[in-house]
């Protein structure tokens, strides 16, 4: 079937905004004061996240590929998967959906919001940072935690099995996600996605939240260079190993 740009540049929009509703929706019921999830654990977070790119992905993969993340999008167009005339239209619709889902979340919380007094729990809700506070780990940990992402998606969703039933495909790499933010998310988070890390870190430097602190925008380009190299490598692996 075929569709629209606009439907297509829709899907990819959308799709953002639920992974930024599904994940950072579950750091904020965890981490922010006085929710009824509050402290509930990292698990509650993995599984946010695990869903928030598991469901966009049964919605929207026969439409629009959800990419739903600009290094996904950059990685197939430079191993040549992609057309690069869709990157730019892609990254603009990924990166207004993150705006969207975060606002979403920024609402729906904002009685925590205003009543957490921890900076640090606020930010987590917004973007990441390196638990160890070295930018060099945090560049080691988004890059080789995003090749993992892009190289199991692509593996599961192009195999065979994947593309005759492109459903169950969806609900494994929404495991591989929840997998990656139990095994490699202690260090950063993770991010494993720029629109997911740059829009919600410009929102919480805008937004009117008390004890916010620090938006760290020192560090705020590595989880948009780390996650589009590793991406890209991790797309090459695919195409040179397994395609």
């Amino acid at each position: 079937m075929e569709y629209s740009m606009f439907t297509i540049l829709a899907a990819e929009f959308v799709g953002t905004a639920v992974l930024m509703i599904f994940g950072n929706g579950a750091v904020a019921n965890v981490e922010l004061k006085g929710t009824k999830g509050h402290a509930s654990g990292w698990l509650t977070i993995a599984m946010g996240y695990g869903f928030g790119v598991m469901f966009p992905v049964l919605m929207f993969g026969a439409i629009s590929g959800a990419h739903i993340n600009p290094a996904m999008t950059i990685a197939q167009a430079v191993n040549g998967m992609f057309d690069w005339a869709l990157v730019l239209p892609y990254i603009i619709a990924q990166l207004l959906g993150a705006v969207v889902g975060q606002l979403v979340v920024y609402a729906t919380y904002y009685p925590h919001y205003q009543a957490t007094e921890d900076e640090g729990a606020i930010l987590g809700t917004f973007c990441t940072t390196d638990a160890s506070g070295s930018k060099v780990n945090y560049f080691v940990n988004e890059f080789f935690g995003t090749l993992m992402l892009v190289l199991g998606a692509l593996c599961c969703l192009t195999s065979p099995w994947g593309e005759e039933t492109p459903a169950a495909a969806a609900i494994v790499v929404g495991f591989i996600v929840w997998g990656l933010v139990t095994s490699m998310g202690g260090p950063t988070g993770p991010g494993l996605n720029p629109a997911r890390d740059l829009m919600p870190r410009l929102l919480h430097a805008v937004l009117p939240i008390a004890h916010k602190g620090s938006s760290r925008w020192s560090e705020a380009w590595i989880p948009v260079v780390a996650p589009i190299l590793g991406a890209i490598v991790g797309a090459f692996l695919y195409q040179t190993l397994f395609a």
